[in-house]
């Protein structure tokens, strides 16, 4: 057996720098003012949060003498808004910094100093840190000046002191644990952002009014040019223009909603109705009911600006082209920025510069290899059917936004069946209209289907059938994320309960329950070890919490994994502790902790400390393979969506064990 040393793999971390200041307002009101620096790539929860989620920041104030009073509720900034997959509900965080403030008003002057507790949790990518708490204390202005004139104070690295103002810090040191790679996951958002708009750039360029566009643009710089060179310059000045275009467009979207707001208007009710409407409407028009077009009077304005030559008259046959393509263009392009504006920041710009580089790269190249036009297919009715797919995916993407507006307002209209039930039909009608069972306004004789045509049914086929099961309760792993998550439906076991098993509670071991996937799981862990030894397994700790979203993930996208599964029902003993659970312990169990000095009240607590003490290491999810001994069987692991590397991991203790 394999027992590692706790420093091998220890790991401490404490993110969060808070600070505090008081502004007069008036001789008996003031306003406290509490400010946490969170340490880069960490969020830290807001106060408003429904009871469920993750574990929110609570200020309580200590008034012993009853000297003030509060006024109002304790605010704080704006932050971010997400619609969390995991725990199916808005959820407010903060990054870099967070300005929490409330206002009080004296009922005596004798006042000096206010203390208070703060409660609060924080996450990264990888890690979710326990419910921690901090002492603050806010000293009064004018009632200690003469004592106050000695000290430095220090918020966000500015000195400030007047005589209406005065800022005291009680800033707390953080830790200098390494915090471990920190995963940039707003550079990843981008980068897919900016993958997926190419690729969009190429399906637009697939339809029937830019598709045609190629050649007869190419033909212009070629005849017009005098040489060739000077053809293929206009020619990618006309591609750079392009971008320009769509880029700028990209930036105003950003201008007008503002870069922190538009992630806000993610978990907006009326944006993701309004935008349920737009796909509607976009995939409407490609299917082929009516055509949305701009003004005919503003193509021709901009025609008669390209007649004009030179660079100007390159730049305007550009946005000629934008303006003439925009029937087929524009349900692609409103889609994205709706897609990016869900995003925030600088995410509309990557959108558009991505959509329009694949745009404007085929002009360019066939203006520098105009042999290679010989190679393009001709346009046909083709370029209808891949306007008409497109309008497929309109649509189904459609009720994505319909279903975040329905869980915001936790209507159960759209529940996870009702949504499966529309994108199996959405599917299902792609299929027959690929195979050629449906035709539609625009469409060409069909009198046989090509190989590629069938090809891609098959594929539409087959993810159709593979929905059909998540009705009984398949978890549908290609998809997460799209529909309602399996609580928020009608049956949380599937249609007819085929999520369950048929296992008697009267067969669970004492001090035992179901957990995720229905494990076999004790939260206590003498009566877990017990079990253990009875039964000769190894044990399997998990270091969780109910508010973990991290160790969410992990039970959602890796315990369910059949292989893994397996393991952990029949191979291991699941010993889950609980750190955040506010369950009181008795007060003959209560001490002060070892390691931290603080009181341990409470269970969570209690296992709190336990993993601080043992393993050096405060983050959740945290697992250890241990032997009957509590002796480690192999490297404890924290975080891991990888399937394989986590069930390999599991595959080593086991064998530890064994030897």
């Amino acid at each position: 057996m394999l027992l590692l040393s706790a420093g091998m793999f220890g790991q401490m971390y404490n993110p969060v720098k808070w600070s505090t200041s008081v502004e007069k307002i008036s001789d008996k009101e003031y306003v406290l003012k509490a400010q946490a620096v969170i340490q880069s790539g960490w969020h830290l929860y807001g106060q408003y949060i429904e009871e469920g989620g993750p574990s929110r920041t609570a200020f309580s104030f200590k008034n012993p003498k009853k000297n003030f009073e509060l006024i109002g509720k304790t605010t704080e900034e704006k932050g971010h808004e997400v619609q969390d997959k995991i725990f199916d509900m808005k959820i407010k965080y903060f990054e870099d910094k967070a300005l929490f403030t409330q206002k009080i008003k004296f009922t005596s002057a004798d006042v000096s100093n206010i203390a208070a507790e703060v409660e609060f949790m924080v996450c990264d990518d990888s890690n979710c840190l326990p419910p921690s708490s901090e002492e603050l204390a806010f000293k009064i202005p004018n009632v200690t000046k003469v004592a106050l004139a000695e000290e430095t104070v220090v918020v966000n690295n500015d000195t400030a002191v007047t005589e209406d103002k005065t800022v005291v810090s009680t800033d707390k040191t953080v830790s200098k644990a390494v915090a471990g790679p920190v995963k940039k996951q707003e550079s990843k958002g981008f980068l897919s952002i900016f993958i997926i708009a190419f690729l969009s750039g190429f399906a637009a360029l697939l339809t029937p009014c830019v598709f045609p566009m190629i050649p007869m643009t190419v033909s212009y710089f070629t005849k017009q040019s005098k040489t060739k060179a000077a053809g293929i310059r206009n020619a990618v000045i006309y591609g750079f223009s392009i971008v320009v275009i769509y880029v700028l467009l990209g930036s105003i979207v950003t201008a007008i909603f503002g870069a922190d707001s538009l992630n806000a208007l993610s978990t907006n009710v009326w944006f993701n109705l309004i935008f349920f409407v737009l796909l509607v409407v976009f995939a409407i028009s490609f299917l082929g009911a009516f055509e949305i077009m701009l003004p005919n009077a503003l193509a021709n304005k901009v025609d008669l600006q390209a007649d004009r030559g030179g660079l100007i008259g390159i730049f305007f046959m550009a946005l000629a082209l934008a303006i003439v393509s925009f029937s087929c263009t524009g349900p692609i392009v409103g889609t994205l920025l709706v897609e990016a504006a869900s995003k925030g920041g600088i995410a509309p710009i990557v959108g558009m510069l991505g959509f329009s580089i694949a745009i404007a790269l085929p002009f360019s190249l066939f203006a520098a290899f105009p042999g290679w036009l010989n190679a393009l297919p001709k346009s046909g009715g083709w370029l209808n059917t891949v306007k008409v797919v497109l309008g497929f995916l309109e649509l189904a993407l459609a009720f994505k936004f319909l279903s975040n507006a329905d869980l915001v307002l936790q209507l159960h209209w759209l529940e996870r069946e009702v949504f499966l039930a529309i994108w199996i039909a959405v599917f299902g009608a792609l299929a027959f209209y690929l195979f050629g069972k449906i035709t539609l306004p625009h469409d060409s004789p069909l009198n046989h289907i090509s190989v590629g045509r069938l090809s891609l049914g098959l594929i539409v086929l087959t993810f159709t059938i593979y929905l059909i099961p998540g009705l009984w309760g398949a978890p549908l792993k290609l998809i997460s994320g799209f529909p309602p998550a399996m609580h928020y439906s009608e049956s949380p076991n599937g249609i007819g309960g085929g999520n369950t098993e048929t296992v008697s509670k009267q067969t669970l071991p004492t001090g035992a329950e179901f957990g995720p996937h229905n494990i076999i799981t004790f939260h206590d862990y003498d009566k877990g070890m017990e079990f253990a030894r009875k039964t000769g397994k190894p044990v399997l700790l998990d270091f969780t919490g109910y508010a973990c979203v991290n160790c969410r993930k992990m039970e959602e996208l890796v315990w369910s994994d059949s292989k893994v599964l397996g393991i952990l029902k029949n191979d291991i003993v699941l010993i889950s502790l609980y750190v955040d659970d506010k369950k009181d312990l008795p007060e003959s169990e209560q001490y002060v902790s070892e390691t931290t000095g603080k009181k341990i009240k409470t269970i969570g607590n209690k296992w709190s400390d336990l993993q601080i003490k043992t393993y050096k290491a405060n983050a959740q999810p945290f697992y250890v393979i241990v032997d009957h001994n509590s002796a480690n069987l192999t490297e404890p692991s924290a975080y891991n969506p990888d399937i394989t590397a986590y069930y390999s991991w599991l595959q080593s203790g086991i064998r530890n064990f064994k030897k």
